[in-house]
């Protein structure tokens, strides 16, 4: 459970790294649709990711699942449920209403992704040499 709690927490910090890094070198290399829509894209998916996190760490808690039973997955789907609507609904309006440019808002809201990826990959480096020692 430790080290799921690791490759979490690396997740969430490379998010926020990996936001800030693409947001700037958007902005220095694209025009600026394209670098709002990384850096709103990113903050969407960034916050989105935040707020599961939260919502799983306070449902699964020993205390919590024993005293709620069955119940608390159906919490944490509504929760989730309600984030993806309202993330939705703020990419068809950012995209609709033309304040960003629909691939600056993708590699925006690739960053969930490619913080994954990383975490990954430094997970299965880790495994293997360890295994190779």
């Amino acid at each position: 459970m430790q080290d799921l709690e690791k490759i979490v927490n690396f997740v969430t910090k490379s998010n926020w790294l990996l936001l800030i890094a693409t947001s700037s070198l958007a902005l220095m290399t694209t025009p600026t649709k394209v670098s709002l829509g990384v850096l709103l894209g990113g903050l969407i998916v960034a916050i989105n990711f935040q707020l599961l996190k939260k919502t799983v760490v306070n449902n699964f808690r020993p205390d919590v699942v024993s005293e709620k039973g069955g119940s608390f997955i159906g919490n944490i789907l509504v929760k989730y449920y309600i984030r993806f609507v309202i993330s939705g609904g703020l990419i068809f309006l950012l995209i609709s209403n033309h304040i960003v440019h629909p691939l600056g808002l993708l590699a925006g809201l690739s960053v969930v992704v490619a913080s994954m990826f990383l975490a990954t990959m430094l997970e299965l480096m880790r495994l293997f040499f360890k295994e190779a020692v």
